[in-house]
């Protein structure tokens, strides 16, 4: 059974091989064995309750129970923008005319912002490949909603994803290697590094002081601005059946765009209903639903057949020993 579970320390192998499956321009997931266990000492005290509500980082795993194979995560990360910078490209429409000749223009510009601070964000998801068909990646994003809805209170009203821009087959960045190279001299490698692992204020000191005319770039650059990476099509599907939108904001060295919704108006945070536990010894179900704990502190999740009736969601004991739950319990389900 495919459970999503807390990341642990003891989980740091399993997130290296995945960081290094992820390929480039993963911010989240560096190839970095150091900043990858504080990522996972993060984690753990953030779902211990240990740290500030805001500071939090909770990551998640996507674990095959009995194998206990790792083949997956995704991550919720309760507020951005607090002690780092949050920056992005606005593109930003510039209407022009001159009457005299009866001519309107309309220019596109990128100016680099720093919005959305204090903003929820959800990221992270990645799966090996041999695990992006079956419905496992649905049930590892939805299972980020379902944390959050567990305790909404300790998530901002805003939430945003942002997803990888367009990378070519042989690894080459167009937006980078036309426009964001032009003002960071160095391997795009390098300043994905320096991002996740200082205040960004390299990104402040040398990023463009004006507008850039999307006009005046090379084509390459142009067709990808706001683009999505082949790998992060599926995941920008699961998030507009979510609700999420783009919001005209753009990742400053690949261009890849930022979506948000609002957190009560998640469909899986809004759609799910609490529900109270019984245990049988077979369910009869049409359909699988997801299912997950109340709390945060002891959140896991599965997609697994439950039979509902008025308040009670009746579940197998497999189920209930995959959440860790015992009947009378209360959890969160979504059909």
């Amino acid at each position: 059974m495919l459970v999503v579970r807390p990341a642990a320390p003891v989980d740091l192998d399993h997130l290296l091989e995945l960081a290094i499956l992820s390929g480039p321009g993963f911010t989240s997931l560096p190839e970095d064995p150091d900043q990858l266990a504080e990522r996972l000492d993060l984690s753990r005290d953030s779902f211990a309750g240990a740290v500030e509500p805001q500071e939090r980082w909770y990551t998640l795993m996507l674990e095959e129970s009995e194998t206990g194979d790792v083949d997956g995560v995704g991550s919720v990360k309760a507020a951005v923008g607090l002690h780092r910078p949050f920056f992005s490209f606005r593109v930003v429409n510039n209407a022009q005319s001159s009457p005299s000749l009866g001519i309107k223009l309309e220019q596109k510009t990128l100016v680099l912002v720093n919005e959305c601070t204090g903003w929820t964000e959800v990221g992270s998801l990645f799966l090996k490949a041999d695990r992006r068909k079956g419905g496992a990646g649905r049930l590892l994003s939805q299972s980020r909603y379902m944390l959050i809805g567990a305790e909404p209170e300790l998530f901002a009203d805003n939430v945003l994803a942002e997803l990888r821009g367009v990378f070519t087959p042989d690894g080459a960045c167009p937006f980078w290697d036309h426009v964001a190279s032009k003002f960071f001299p160095m391997e795009f490698d390098e300043a994905d590094r320096l991002t996740g692992s200082t205040d960004k204020q390299f990104i402040l000191d040398l990023s463009p002081r004006h507008p850039i005319y999307i006009e005046l770039l090379p084509e390459p650059a142009r067709a990808v601005i706001g683009k999505v990476h082949p790998q992060g099509v599926p995941a920008m599907a699961l998030l507009e059946s979510e609700g999420f939108r783009p919001n005209g904001l753009v990742d400053i060295f690949d261009a890849g765009p930022t979506v948000a919704c609002g957190r009560d108006n998640i469909r899986t945070v809004r759609d799910a209903r609490r529900l109270t536990v019984a245990i049988a010894d077979e369910v009869e179900a049409e359909l699988p639903a997801l299912i997950s704990t109340d709390s945060v502190g002891s959140f896991r999740a599965v997609r697994q057949r439950t039979h509902i009736e008025g308040d009670v969601a009746t579940v197998t004991q497999e189920t209930a020993d995959a959440l860790k739950i015992r009947a009378g319990e209360t959890v969160r389900v979504k059909t």
